[in-house]
């Protein structure tokens, strides 16, 4: 039947023209925005899975940055305690030189003090982003214990941040705070190496370290700070020779601590090198897979893109086709 006014293969040309249209406009939409979904009505479930995963790779981003800035402070006092390792290990030679009878001890003082003086200077010099754990001041609001943010991780809605831990007290090598003690009476003094003991808790070069020994006039007979060390007015006396001794002793006791605490920041640094490379392999996972959820096939949105153009232009003819069928019922009234 022919009506005038109900056009029926017009609107169905014209309900298949918008039905194309629409999907044409989601293909190109995917294909500028390289995304499958983009919004949560495309998607809800895999985009709150996406969302999430980026608000996790920004915070992945920051552990990054913190690893960053770890390596860079701890690279310094690294540095400072590998040179300051050599300093000492010079001094403990100079010490030795200084037994054979009839040196010159002044000259060789000047040397101690030489390198005494550039144990200083690393010290105080080892700073990154105002952070210094060589030279420290444990009065007032001091804090031993330095982290490094490592890690972020969530498991559902529980957040975990871990971190890489320095305890300062174990490589200080000065420390201004002169009422600085020991933990506990029960463990003071600390034995670092046999027959000497270290009585404070101040840094490695400027607390007092004494030396017990059955050699000497009385137990603890020599007592010494290594930054005040001083061989000049020793002699080739039997007593004085007991004492360069234990001043030998004493050095080597805080060497020994001191290569412990350059092998554990070392171990630390290799540490956060591997985390900083793990942080990075696991951000791009994680964006591999973000991707895998939510990111466009750019070969089929091109084909069907070509298929949606191809439908509307015949969506396009139909349409034209099916409104030509009006023109045609005039002419039935023509004479």
């Amino acid at each position: 039947m022919a009506s005038l006014l109900t056009n029926a293969a017009a609107m169905t040309a014209l309900q298949t023209l918008a039905s194309t249209n629409k999907a044409l406009d989601g293909t190109q939409n995917r294909i500028s925005t390289g995304l499958r979904i983009s919004t949560a009505s495309d998607g809800a479930a895999y985009w709150s899975i996406a969302t999430t995963m980026r608000s996790d790779n920004k915070s992945l981003s920051a552990v990054q940055d913190s690893l960053g800035l770890g390596a860079a402070t701890v690279d310094v006092q690294y540095t400072a305690l590998e040179a300051t390792v050599k300093e000492l290990t010079e001094i403990g030679k100079l010490l030795v030189s200084a037994k054979t009878p009839g040196v010159n001890r002044g000259q060789i003082q000047e040397d101690i003090k030489a390198r005494l003086g550039q144990m200083n200077s690393i010290a105080s010099s080892s700073v990154f982003n105002s952070e210094n754990w060589l030279s420290v001041d444990s009065s007032g609001s001091f804090n031993k214990d330095k982290s490094v943010v490592a890690a972020f991780s969530r498991v559902g809605n529980a957040i975990t941040i871990e971190t890489i831990k320095v305890d300062v007290n174990e490589i200080k090598l000065y420390d201004a705070n002169a009422a600085a003690a020991l933990p506990t009476p029960a463990t003071a003094p600390t034995a670092v190496a046999d027959g000497v003991v270290q009585m404070n808790g101040r840094g490695l070069f400027d607390t007092e370290w004494q030396v017990f020994s059955d050699k000497l006039a009385t137990p603890a007979a020599v007592s010494l700070s290594i930054k005040d060390l001083d061989i000049s007015a020793l002699t080739d006396s039997a007593d004085d020779q007991a004492t360069l001794s234990s001043y030998i002793e004493i050095v080597d006791a805080a060497l020994s601590k001191l290569t412990d605490g350059a092998s554990n920041l070392g171990a630390v640094k290799n540490r956060i090198d591997t985390q900083k490379d793990f942080v990075q392999a696991l951000t791009d996972a994680i964006d591999r897979g973000i991707g895998q959820l939510v990111d466009a096939d750019m070969n089929a949105e091109s084909t069907r893109l070509q298929a949606l153009q191809t439908q509307q232009q015949l969506g396009i003819q139909a349409l034209s086709i099916a409104n030509s069928n009006s023109q045609n019922i005039l002419s039935l009234f023509r004479g």
